[in-house]
């Protein structure tokens, strides 16, 4: 069980003072029976007027800020401690009655994942393309269905850093075969809802390591999925790396859609040519590997 600590830095420059809005942050590691905040800082410049913590409707922490002065610079800096504990998934951890594609998910658990099974868009493409991880009949083995689907985006998708704001549709990235994390976790989730699997978007951190040294040495925003299965719950799903589990992922929020999950979002006052630059850093160490090089966010 690593303990992480968890550094992520944002910084807005701008030409002259500027007033600012409101700012919303959902940066703090959420608190699952496989992760737990053990300490959590949030260094804010300048002060704010006002800062509040709450809870969205998905269990995210979420900071809010309000200020009153103005400034040429505004800087957020989250430094958070987690105690993570890395969790598999096998076949056996799975209900007996959904160990085979199609199941249907228990009566009392329906309205909760409504939300998670309703389909993205409807895609002639995207529907072929999900049925292609089925047997002939239609069903398939419910582990290897969620497991190959992860490896495949992997294996015949490029991942690759795109700093446009938004997410492609599921469409696009289907033809492009390329995206980034987030672009390649909802076409996931568009296919498993079309085949109706449950499955959320999550956002967090990914913790980066040697494979030959326990040691984490750098870290990086990122974006996965989830999969809610009858037996062991919501399992992490990683297309961008091929990954099962939650081994090197720090979950920070979950929600339907990327937009809900944006970890740092507000408003200010001024000309557009007032804004200079906005430049985030992110560093994740392990507890014995204090000098760990930090990378630029993706």
């Amino acid at each position: 069980m690593p303990i992480l600590t968890i550094r992520h830095l944002t910084t807005y420059h701008y030409k002259q003072p500027v007033a600012f809005g409101e700012h919303r942050m959902t940066l703090r590691p959420r608190d699952d029976d496989d992760q737990k905040v053990l300490e959590s800082e949030l260094e804010i410049t300048p002060e704010p007027s006002q800062l509040a913590w709450t809870q969205d409707i998905f269990g995210n922490h979420v900071a809010i800020a309000r200020f009153a002065g103005r400034a040429s610079q505004l800087r957020f800096e989250s430094t958070i401690r987690v105690d993570h504990t890395p969790a598999g998934f096998g076949a056996a951890d799975i209900e007996d009655f959904a160990r085979t594609h199609p199941f249907a998910y228990a009566v009392e658990d329906e309205p909760y994942l409504a939300r998670f099974i309703a389909p993205l868009s409807r895609s002639p493409g995207l529907d072929r393309w999900a049925a292609g991880f089925l047997r002939e009949d239609g069903s398939a083995d419910t582990r290897e269905l969620l497991v190959d689907m992860t490896q495949t985006i992997r294996r015949t998708f490029k991942h690759m850093a795109r700093h446009e704001k938004g997410t492609q549709s599921p469409t696009q990235t289907l033809q492009l075969r390329s995206g980034s994390c987030r672009d390649l976790a909802m076409l996931m989730i568009a296919a498993l809802r079309s085949l109706g699997i449950a499955a959320r978007f999550v956002s967090g951190y990914l913790h980066l390591g040697d494979d030959d040294d326990d040691n984490i040495t750098g870290g990086n925003t990122h974006a996965w999925v989830q999969v809610y299965v009858p037996g062991p719950g919501w399992v992490d799903f990683d297309p961008s790396s091929g990954m099962v589990g939650n081994q090197n992922l720090v979950r920070v929020a979950v929600v339907r859609e990327p937009r809900e999950a944006i970890p740092l979002r507000g408003t200010w006052l001024g000309t557009a040519s007032d804004h200079l630059a906005m430049k985030v850093a992110v560093k994740v160490s392990a507890a014995a590997d204090a000098d760990a090089v930090a990378l630029p966010a993706r």
